[in-house]
């Protein structure tokens, strides 16, 4: 990756779009590049193969989540959600 230590990789814009929106950038870049824990398996090697597709590196598993996590906020809502109903009943 083009970039460096200080803007990483939206330094291949130079300077132009301006600052916020680079920032943004990296911000997303950074997120959806990053390795996270896989909930089938528990160990930390999901990566993201395609936007809102991740992909376990050990167990193999390949599941939709968020475009750059793999869990949105929305999900963790509807999950909440459904254990209050399950200890419910």
């Amino acid at each position: 990756m083009s970039g460096t230590k200080k803007v990483g990789s939206a330094g291949r814009f130079g300077s132009r779009y301006g600052r916020k929106i680079r920032v943004l950038v990296n911000n997303i870049e950074n997120k959806s590049r990053g390795i996270y824990e896989c909930p089938h398996c528990l160990k930390k090697s999901l990566s993201r193969e395609n936007a809102g597709i991740w992909v376990c590196k050990s167990c193999k598993v390949k599941f939709t989540g968020g475009a750059y996590s793999p869990v949105t906020s929305a999900s963790k809502v509807i999950s909440q959600a459904l254990a209050k109903l399950k200890s419910s009943i």
